[in-house]
């Protein structure tokens, strides 16, 4: 069994309309993600051909932060992972933290977040 390489970009952010009060809807709020990518990196090329390219990944996030509002971030990160799993064969898994910095919580904190690991290997019912 071979062990995977990795890709990862860290503090992707735009601003979304995600969460299930009014005025997250309404107003908004800055999300941010960070997505590691799981693969074989060809380390004998210097082609960017032979590997993913990760400015369209990251535009790939940006466009799900910004783009149709969810209920949860749970989702945003769901949605994430299977964007990163469709755009390139190589891509063997993915991990996806989603963070909501400005989240309407009470309490003092300084972030919350949630993470997920999805793998083209694994199928996960709908």
């Amino acid at each position: 069994m071979s062990s995977l390489d990795s890709i990862t970009l860290t503090g992707i952010s735009a601003t979304g309309f995600h969460g299930v009060f009014p005025e997250e809807r309404r107003d908004g709020q800055t999300f941010v993600a960070d997505v590691e990518l799981g693969l074989q990196l060809e380390t004998d090329s210097d082609d960017l051909a032979d590997t993913v390219n990760y400015a369209e990944i990251a535009g790939l996030v940006e466009a799900v932060l910004s783009g149709e509002p969810q209920n949860l971030i749970e989702t945003v990160a769901g949605r994430i992972a299977a964007g990163c799993l469709e755009h390139d064969d190589r891509v063997e898994t993915v991990t996806v933290t989603v963070h909501k910095p400005q989240a309407p919580v009470r309490q003092a904190f300084t972030d919350l977040s949630v993470t997920i690991t999805r793998s083209k290997n694994v199928q996960r019912p709908l």
